[in-house]
């Protein structure tokens, strides 16, 4: 085998290695990419959550009447004295 031809071997082993390596680093980028995307959405997400409940933190600190709505509904509180009627589900249709 001749210098040129070796030379020549050699330079195009070089160019696919080079073409190879790239073509991987190309597709992690890609993949990198949609990751990124992906959870600034997810950010954006929570970042809209966490305001709405800094919104309902602030009201439930200032208004009485939505803390005894809040233990009535979720908590099953009664004031003293009340009486609490628990009726069956209503079946299906009027």
């Amino acid at each position: 085998m001749s210098a040129r031809a070796f030379g020549t071997t050699a330079l195009a082993l070089a160019a696919f290695a080079i073409v190879a390596y790239g073509a991987q680093s190309l597709t992690r980028a890609m993949q990198i990419r949609h990751e990124v995307e992906s959870l600034e959405h997810e950010i954006a997400g929570l970042r809209a959550e966490t305001a709405e409940l800094q919104v309902r933190v602030s009201h439930l600190r200032s208004d009485p009447e939505a803390i005894e709505k809040l233990a009535r509904e979720v908590l099953g509180f009664v004031k003293p004295g009340e009486r609490v009627l628990k009726l069956p589900p209503s079946s299906g249709g009027p």
